[in-house]
């Protein structure tokens, strides 16, 4: 039997082991996809408890809390952050065979030294250590720990951006943090609250937006504005790829009927989002940008709670619809605008992996691996989903190719995420090269876990770092 969690955790060959500790371990780490807020880094923020850091915002969590039985008031509310952890610690033996139980261990043993496994017998005594720990550590020197390399925060177009001014500034920050340009709320016209949006995107550029040409001119600047800050990549968030042929007036429609508060049809919605998508994606190419495209996601499905504690916090599911079908005449439509972008296509959906893949070998041409099928991401990121996306863009795609992993996190000890899969890249690749199926060149199969954990993506998106 082997020991729980070891130095061969999830490395069931020699080659793997190999692989894992001569070729991936020491790679730094880019996270080119994150929800960590600029303000912490720039303040360089210190913790006051291990609560803090790993249950503020954590809605992966939170979802497991509620369901062990933790009341809100110890999830999300004003609970006190001893008996939060105690809640947690308490629920956490029984999340046997969920990647929570795999994080949650890797950072107790990478940030606090602790290797015992979690439970609500030694809460408390973990508690007080991790706390004695985090004194060691802001924003950071958590960073510095993992030696992260550069960051993609995701930032709306509204927003001043005055904390990555403030880090570029900072001749001690020697990470590259870059915000990522997220139009969603400018984009997906059928959510609630679209005119408000509007109503302050006007107030921030100050210009008027009284049509659908006003929006495009609009987040047309704000890209540039991005870009001067150093922005390399912009993130689509969507429930459902759309696609619509092109239709000014249908699209026009749609952004009247959602500046008068009402809500536009399913067709008038989707020719508005996809009129906006394409200039965006114009935009994204002259730029030279990485465009991301995350969709197949059910959001706030529970009414009440969303009522009461607001997006992000738990109440979102796989999207069965999720409209892989229109990606490639969206892809098809932004070739013919002569704005292809460099992308990266998530679905939360894994039936998708497939069709993304092989949609994805459609659009090669004028990089290597332009076209990227993105990570395994949210409800996949665990062993089995990481190991079926990255086996599905082998068998169909360029695995060296890959840009890899990514946190989607707001946490600064969420970086152990990128060990749990480099440890999973290496030993899917270590069983393809002792089953016969990849020749055991030790200098080629370095070039690949290499490239794939961190020279891929600093070169895909041109981070110099």
């Amino acid at each position: 039997m082997k020991k729980f969690m070891d130095q061969n955790f999830l490395l069931s060959t020699r080659t793997a082991e190999w692989l894992y500790h001569e070729a991936a371990e020491h790679m730094p780490i880019i996270d080119y996809h994150c929800h960590i807020n600029p303000q912490e880094i720039a303040e360089d923020r210190s913790f006051d408890n291990i609560s803090e850091v790993w249950l503020g915002g954590d809605h992966y969590k939170w979802r497991q809390m509620r369901a062990g039985g933790v009341p809100e008031e110890l999830v999300t509310g004003a609970g006190d952050p001893r008996e939060k952890f105690r809640a947690y610690a308490s629920v956490l033996p029984r999340l046997i065979g969920n990647p929570l139980y795999h994080w949650s261990h890797l950072e107790l043993q990478r940030v606090f030294d602790i290797y015992e496994p979690l439970s609500a017998d030694n809460a408390d005594e973990i508690y007080d250590r991790c706390n004695e720990v985090l004194k060691q550590f802001s924003a950071r020197e958590l960073m510095r720990k993992f030696d992260v390399r550069a960051i993609c925060t995701t930032d709306d177009p509204c927003d001043d951006l005055r904390w990555h001014s403030m880090i570029a500034a900072d001749r001690t920050m020697e990470i590259k943090v870059l915000p990522a340009f997220r139009p969603d709320k400018a984009v997906n016209i059928e959510k609630a609250g679209f005119a408000d949006y509007i109503h302050r995107l006007s107030e921030t550029t100050g210009r008027e937006i009284a049509c659908v040409d006003d929006m495009i001119a609009t987040l047309c600047e704000r890209i540039e504005f991005f870009s001067d800050h150093g922005c390399l990549c912009a993130d689509h968030g969507l429930d459902y790829c759309m696609y619509a042929e092109p239709d000014e007036a249908a699209a026009q429609q749609a952004f009247q009927k959602a500046l008068e508060g009402t809500t536009p049809s399913k067709e008038e919605a989707d020719a508005y989002k996809t009129l906006v998508t394409i200039a965006c994606a114009k935009k994204y190419a002259e730029l030279d940008w990485v465009m991301q495209i995350h969709f197949g996601c059910l959001r706030d499905n529970n009414k009440p709670q969303f009522a009461a504690l607001g997006p992000d916090t738990g109440f979102d599911a796989v999207n069965s619809r999720s409209g892989v079908e229109n990606v490639a005449p969206l892809l098809n439509a932004f070739a013919r605008n002569g704005g292809l972008p460099k992308m990266i296509l998530y679905s939360l959906n894994p039936n998708d992996n497939t069709a993304l893949v092989s949609i994805a070998g459609c659009f090669q041409g004028g990089g290597v691996g332009r076209i990227q099928h993105g990570s395994a991401w949210w409800f996949n990121d665990n062993r089995a989903g990481m190991r079926s996306q990255l086996t599905e863009l082998a068998n169909n795609g360029m695995l060296g190719a890959f840009v890899g992993m990514l946190t989607d996190s707001r946490s600064f000890t969420s970086y152990t995420r990128h060990e749990y899969f480099r440890r999973i890249l290496c030993e899917l690749i270590g069983e393809w090269v002792e089953s016969g199926q990849y020749p055991d060149d030790r200098a080629q199969l370095t070039r690949l876990v290499e490239d794939i954990c961190y020279n891929n993506t600093n070169s895909f998106f041109r981070f110099g770092a």
